[in-house]
This record gives C-alpha cells, structure tokens and sequence, in this order.
C-alpha cells in the first residue's frame, strides 16, 4: 500500500472544519439507494489522519461516532474558550463612529426674540435679532453621549434687526443701537459658547435628544447654562434645533434706552436656533 504523506493542519477548530467537508459529501446513509462514486478509502485515511496524527484507516461507523464526539466537544469549547470558533465567525454589529461637523451659519437660523415684556421691545413688535455670521464644530458620538461636545463662536457685530415689521429705517435706528449700547462690539467681538458636559439619549435612527451644558461668554462675563438640543443626522449633515434663555442681569447686558429709546431690553431674553454643520 502506498501512504500519501501526513497532513499537516493545525488547531484542533481548524481539523474539525476539514473533517466536516471531507465527510459529509461523501457520507451514504445505509438505508438510500444513492450511490458514492468518490474514494471513500482516501477520505477516511485523510479524516484519521486529521483526528489521531496517524495514517490508520478507520470504518465509516468509527469515523461517524469520532465525528459526533468532536463536534460536541467543539461546541462546548466554541460556547467557552476565547478563541472559539463563535469568536471566529460571529462577529459583534458595528457601531458608528465619533463624528465631527462644521456649523454653516449661511444654511443656519440664530435668532434672539423680543416678547412682550422680553428683549427690544420696540412699538409693540417683536423683534428678531439674527445673528449672521457664527462659526464652531459640533462633536458627536453615538456610542457615548457624553463624550459630545460644542463650541459656537458669535460675531458681535452681525446681530441685526430682521423682523419685517420694522422699515428700514427703523432697522438703522435699532441696530446702531443694539451696536453702541446693547452689544458693544467694539469691546465685545465675539459671544462664544462651549461645552462642559452633554447628556441625553438617542430617539430614532440618527436622532438624539440632548441636554448641552457650557459656559457661555457674553459681555465679558461668562456663566454656565443648559442648551437643550434635537439633533438629526442626515448623511453628512447634522441638524440642531431648540431654544433657550438667560437673564440680562446675568451678563451685565445694559437696560437702559438711548438715542432715540427704540431699544429696551428686559430681564430675560430667549434664542430659538436652527443650525446645520457639515461633517469634516
């Protein structure tokens, strides 16, 4: 008889994935009329060569009974052992990465209100302050929320009037105001907001509800708030949307009317937002 040479396999998982292709194909029931055109006397050399490290030819019944023992034992060890073959093959879903979004103040809405009794109130209309050009990144992360984080910069000078109630004189009037004793950019360029901390919790596919705690600077003075914040994320866009308020006397914001008193504000004023960022 001639022997081919001994097989060299490896790990006992992998003698277990070549036994079950060699076998199975070639395996016929007693009781079925098909018949096995291949050489079983091969296949069972190779299979005994594979369990036992040999070359000894074994029956079709020894090699189904070593079979069903080393599948078991292959399932007890693939459900405990840490490189078991549901390590090999099972794989764990994938999970979204960190993202990172340039806010776009030209595709953006960031406007301060003025209710009754709230910010500029200026013959009974409501005033809507925008402020036109921002700039900040949005950090996301969808497997932990509170590695998130924002930071928003305001340019002090583009806050203007842009509620249509107001003629465009009107609107000169109340944003030199808003400029020479509201705003003061010239002291103050820039309104900036970072966060702290983010909290919240995912809704729908891509859609968070999120609380933003920050420090905000305004006037000089910086003080901590809370943005709460509905966020979507469509392809390479996200979109934040929500409202918040502070208080005048918080930041010093000055009061007091001048020049011609179109402009008064309150004690509390309210910002809606509508913000796209681009994904870096």
């Amino acid at each position: 008889m001639t022997f081919l040479p001994q097989p060299q396999i490896g790990p006992p998982i992998l003698r277990l994935a070549h036994l079950v292709v060699l076998v199975v194909p070639f395996y016929t029931p007693s009781n079925s009329s098909r018949t096995n055109h291949c050489a079983p006397g091969v296949v069972k050399w190779y299979a005994g060569a594979l369990i036992t490290g040999g070359m000894s030819m074994i029956s079709h019944r020894e090699l189904g009974y070593i079979l069903l023992v080393v599948l078991c034992g292959a399932l007890i060890l693939g459900m405990t052992g840490p490189n078991s073959a549901a390590h090999l093959y099972v794989s764990a879903p994938q999970s979204l990465a960190t993202a990172h979004f340039n806010l776009d103040s030209s595709q953006s809405k960031f406007i301060a209100h003025g209710l009754r009794g709230g910010l500029l109130w200026f013959k009974g209309h409501e005033h809507l302050v925008a402020a036109r050009e921002f700039s900040g990144e949005a950090q996301l992360d969808p497997n932990q929320i509170t590695a998130s984080s924002l930071r928003l910069t305001v340019r002090t000078d583009s806050m203007v009037e842009t509620s249509d109630a107001f003629t465009t004189q009107q609107k000169e009037i109340i944003n030199k105001e808003l400029r020479q004793i509201v705003l003061e950019p010239a002291k103050y360029p820039e309104i900036v907001f970072r966060s702290t901390a983010v909290s919240g919790r995912a809704v729908g596919r891509n859609q968070y509800d999120l609380k933003i705690r920050g420090d905000l600077t305004l006037q000089g003075v910086t003080r901590q708030i809370v943005i709460p914040a509905k966020i979507n994320v469509t392809g390479n866009d996200l979109r934040a949307t929500g409202e918040f308020s502070i208080n005048r006397g918080d930041f010093n914001v000055k009061a007091t009317s001048a020049f011609h008193g179109m402009v008064r504000v309150r004690g509390k004023v309210s910002f809606t937002f509508d913000i796209i960022g681009h994904r870096i």
